[in-house]
């Protein structure tokens, strides 16, 4: 541990390789890691010469004044009476996420600094199952605060800015064993269907590009839905359009068609952005049956995609901007599943193989 010589609200410059590689680690379940480091930086966004500084925080665990370190920091920030007029950017990475009574602290601040906007990076979720915890995480982001799991560059930058390493290379080790884990959890927790998705979730989560465009993070399942009466009486007739970013697996497939035909009263359509396993046997006879159960299934081209936008995105009024060759790769993967509902018979496993899209 990093011995600590400065009055609580005064931020280190530095910690030590072997405290960063013990404190940092992505890890679902940490044991024995109590404290918590918050290295920050802070940028102005005005002149040439606007303000910045940077540093680490560490929680206080003293029974004579304990303070976390997000308290750490909102204290000392306070305390450098900065110019009110100007708009400050402010980024922490955390090792731990904050714990509700910071979270609340957090959203306190910003209600009182309207020119500071707030990114946090965590490499780990402190308390991830317990609902109240999950709560001021989500209030955060509802806040407008940027909340993401530590990435392979967010180490990296870490190393090269808080970490006194001597010159020495960065190694990333276990640093990110669980990193996918947490990286699900957060979003969980996050995610809510009265709550539109953030833009740049969805131009990854939902584009149709053959591999998954920088940063690399895995592509999860996500679902937009449309219902529509056909009548007055809702009962009688609805009509239901999903947006999904994967095709459905054979045992969604399977729920699907039950439901529809235990519901005769509903007419539910289905928009893919890419096609799950296609290349694989059992999950072309999820979409046949699909088929066969009239559901029908359609990839999304550039008119699904700008329904989204304009409908399921927190686009900030702004028009929806297409990626490269979007139309080019939507034909495709419509041109596969064509021959997938056409070729009932023709193993397609070969031909399909190498198009992971």
């Amino acid at each position: 541990m990093d011995p600590w010589h400065h009055d609580p609200r005064d931020p280190l410059e530095k910690i030590s390789p072997r405290t960063f590689f013990f404190h940092f680690p992505s890890l679902q379940y940490a044991s024995g890691r109590k404290l918590c480091y918050l290295c920050f930086q802070v940028e102005g966004e005005g002149e040439e010469d606007s303000w910045y500084d940077l540093g680490v925080f560490q929680n206080k665990v003293y029974r004579q004044a304990p303070c976390h370190a997000e308290a750490c920091f909102l204290s000392w920030f306070r305390d450098q009476n900065l110019p009110p007029e100007e708009h400050y950017r402010v980024t922490w990475f955390l090792s731990w996420s904050p714990c509700p009574s910071c979270a609340e602290d957090v959203l306190e601040f910003l209600e009182e600094y309207r020119n500071v906007t707030l990114s946090i990076y965590t490499a780990r979720l402190y308390y991830f199952w317990d609902p109240d915890f999950q709560d001021g995480l989500h209030k955060l982001w509802c806040a407008g605060v940027h909340l993401e799991i530590m990435s392979f560059e967010d180490y990296e930058y870490c190393w090269e800015t808080f970490v006194d390493h001597k010159g020495m290379r960065f190694q990333s080790w276990d640093l990110l064993r669980d990193n996918d884990l947490l990286a699900a959890e957060l979003e969980n927790i996050l995610r809510s269907t009265m709550n539109p998705l953030r833009r740049e979730i969805f131009y990854h989560q939902f584009g149709n590009q053959p591999q998954a465009p920088k940063p690399y993070r895995r592509r999860k399942t996500y679902l937009c839905y449309q219902l529509r009466a056909l009548q007055l009486d809702r009962s009688q007739s609805l009509e239901i359009t999903c947006y999904l970013t994967w095709s459905p697996c054979p045992t969604c497939a399977e729920a699907l068609a039950v439901f529809v035909q235990d519901h005769p009263h509903i007419s539910l359509r289905l928009f893919a952005s890419r096609l799950y396993f296609h290349w694989r046997w059992k999950y072309q006879e999820g979409l046949r049956l699909l088929h066969r159960s009239r559901i029908p299934v359609a990839v999304m081209r550039l008119q699904e995609f700008e329904d989204c936008w304009r409908n399921f995105v927190d686009n900030q009024d702004e028009p929806f901007q297409p990626w490269n060759k979007l139309e080019q790769y939507s034909g495709s993967i419509t041109r596969r599943l064509q021959r997938i509902l056409e070729h009932p018979q023709n193993n397609l496993e070969n031909d399909f193989r190498n198009l992971h899209i």
